[in-house]
């Protein structure tokens, strides 16, 4: 029931995955007297979909502290089943900051995890790039940033199918030196750890997007500003274009030799493409799609709650964060601090 275009747009998506997964069933929860006739028109969902009502929906701009309280929500519902063993994952458009947070307190967080991370999919010159964390926690540790690492891993390999993943940590310089403490001490940890021959070092902005790396971690704050300027740029980009291509006849005229290339490049950088955002490092599979997505954008944030589960993501993490140290036994450069804002942080 989430989502700018809901339950339509959620529909139509899942009809797309449906497609795609002939294997798969879904557990469709919201209002039943609205969604069973627009279900009966899409055959394929119907096919492959089960109906729960939930009497309540989490709207938009709920706080989450108040959508925890409201627990016959839709959301509430659905996270219950993940938590409750009845689905694998759940995937939803609705209040980021609710389904974090119902994430967090109801499928609760694997015991080795200090705190979860948002994690998604970027475009860049090599392929895709993942970035994590995108705002589940504004203020991190080292520590964090280890166990970030181990999960950006898991999620490359379950997502993009990459077997060896190189690791990157955002800072304000490549060199050795540049940087706080806490992030020196978060590379020192990672170089001692078995993700020490994948790890690249440190990489700057601009890296990102050139796919020097295929997993790029920071902190919740600077990875949200990150994601916020990319795409911002990307924008600025096809504004300019936009305006280039009609400002005479003859550049209309180069707009139209220059269109099969101009699609592909559309294709692309197409937002749909990396729709999904995943809040990893919990007990089950919890995928976020754009609020504003059409059902293409849906459908592929199916397709990222679906490699995940098929790839076992959440055992590859548990098997990688076996290997690290415990908690405490290395020095911390700064305490840990978490911040989901009430808004929540819409990738």
């Amino acid at each position: 029931m989430g989502g700018d275009h809901a339950p339509e747009s959620v529909l139509d998506g899942l009809e797309i995955a449906a497609e795609r997964h002939p294997q798969a069933r879904f557990l469709l929860v919201g209002d039943e007297a609205r969604l069973q006739p627009l279900l009966a028109r899409r055959p394929r969902a119907a096919k492959a979909c089960t109906i729960r009502h939930a009497p309540a929906s989490i709207p938009g701009d709920m706080k989450p502290t108040a959508a925890l309280r409201v627990r016959h929500s839709s959301m509430r519902i659905a996270i219950d089943a993940v938590a409750g063993g009845e689905a694998a994952g759940v995937v939803s458009a609705g209040n980021t900051g609710a389904l974090m947070a119902l994430g967090k307190i109801v499928v609760k967080t694997l015991p080795e995890i200090d705190r979860p991370a948002l994690a998604a999919i970027g475009p860049s010159a090599r392929g895709d790039v993942v970035l994590l964390d995108l705002g589940a926690n504004i203020v991190c540790d080292a520590r964090n940033l280890l166990e970030f690492a181990v999960m950006g891993d898991a999620f490359a390999r379950a997502v993009l199918g990459l077997t060896a993943p190189k690791i990157g940590l955002l800072n304000v310089g490549s060199e050795e030196l540049k940087g706080d403490d806490r992030v020196r001490l978060a590379a020192e940890m990672l170089r001692d750890s078995i993700l020490a021959p994948n790890f690249h070092g440190f990489v700057e902005g601009h890296d990102i997007t050139a796919g020097t790396v295929d997993v790029v971690v920071t902190d919740g704050f600077t990875g949200n500003v990150a994601l916020k300027t990319g795409e911002g740029a990307f924008k600025l980009v096809g504004s300019l274009l936009k305006q280039v291509f009609t400002s005479s006849w003859t550049a209309k005229l180069g707009y139209l030799l220059a269109r099969p290339a101009l699609d592909r490049l559309r294709e692309w950088m197409d937002p749909r493409r990396y729709n999904g955002a995943v809040l990893i490092g919990l007990n089950g599979v919890v995928v976020k799609s754009h609020g504003g997505t059409d059902a293409l954008g849906f459908a592929h944030a199916v397709d990222v709650a679906m490699d995940m589960v098929t790839h076992r993501f959440t055992d590859r993490i548990r098997e990688g964060l076996a290997t690290l140290p415990p908690r405490g036994k290395a020095a911390e450069a700064t305490p840990a601090g978490l911040g989901v804002a009430e808004t929540g942080a819409t990738p």
